[in-house]
């Protein structure tokens, strides 16, 4: 694993502290911030250094790494007035890792250029157990030379390294068109074993044969199989793929796509947190459907 430069992480929930956990194994010196003492105090135990503010942390690290949840958090780590930008030098390295939209990170990257920081647009997909172990992936977007300079950084976050363009933005555009297709595919699962139960087949039996068969998808498989035995402790929250799926869709209004089924399954998700579900594991679609339908 090649050498990494000092980092610091914004963010430490289940994403944010795998990759400090992840960063500490490579040798990397991290330094870590987030809301919930909590959280810093599972990534000090762990060895990382807790910085007292966003601007503390961006003062001591070559890059910084914002994981925190939506564009509004990710506004205020990096523009409130202890913020990233104001502990940052000329020359500084900031990855925007949150699923924001794509008009959101392309002024978050003109901001942050006039004030002489280079950012990269790197959303994260996997979850916290591929972010641990360094499988996650990467959809990253920024200058050829940016990439270059930090590439031993982002490949010992991940083995799955897309390179998606040049252009900020690209890096969001791409994660949001994949989680939209994630939230038809679960959605997909979560109402055909809904139905089967329905029919008087076993969802076990079912979901077997399913996994063999053409309508197999990774999501499905993973989540419909937790849903079945009841264990929706949160790795992705319902809300967050709401959000995702809100965000994809205002993305595709606004070039003028009609996106007829995707709407339909970002529908079932924003209803799933209306009935109460958004706290729980987003394999929780299943219940929702079973009770409301």
């Amino acid at each position: 694993m090649a050498s990494i430069p000092s980092v610091g992480i914004v963010g430490i929930g289940n994403m944010g502290l795998a990759m400090a956990l992840r960063l500490r194994d490579a040798g990397g010196q991290v330094v870590v911030r987030d809301v919930d003492a909590g959280r810093e105090a599972l990534a000090s135990q762990a060895g990382a250094t807790v910085a007292t503010s966003a601007a503390d942390l961006a003062g001591q690290c070559a890059v910084v790494i914002v994981a925190v949840v939506d564009a509004t958090q990710t506004e205020a780590v990096l523009f409130a007035a202890d913020g990233v930008a104001a502990g940052s030098s000329r020359g500084r390295c900031v990855v925007l890792c949150p699923t924001i939209g794509p008009d959101r990170t392309e002024a978050f990257v003109a901001r942050l250029s006039a004030l002489g920081i280079v950012c990269i647009d790197a959303p994260m997909s996997g979850g916290p157990a591929r972010a641990r172990d360094g499988s996650m992936s990467l959809m990253v977007a920024c200058d050829d030379a940016v990439f270059e300079r930090h590439r031993g950084l982002l490949e010992a976050l991940s083995s799955r390294l897309f390179r998606v363009g040049t252009r900020p933005g690209d890096g969001a555009r791409t994660k949001l068109v994949n989680n939209l297709l994630a939230a038809v595919n679960l959605a997909g699962a979560a109402e055909a074993l809904a139905l089967a139960e329905r029919v008087g087949l076993d969802p076990a039996r079912t979901l077997a044969v399913i996994e063999q068969s053409s309508g197999q998808s990774w999501i499905g498989s993973d989540r419909m199989r937790r849903a079945l035995v009841g264990d929706l402790a949160p790795r992705a929250h319902t809300t967050l793929l709401a959000k995702d799926a809100a965000l994809a869709m205002s993305m595709s209004a606004g070039v003028g796509f009609k996106a007829s089924i995707s709407a339909v399954a970002a529908a079932a998700f924003a209803d799933a947190v209306v009935a109460g579900h958004g706290a729980f594991d987003d394999a929780s679609l299943l219940d929702h459907l079973r009770s409301s339908r």
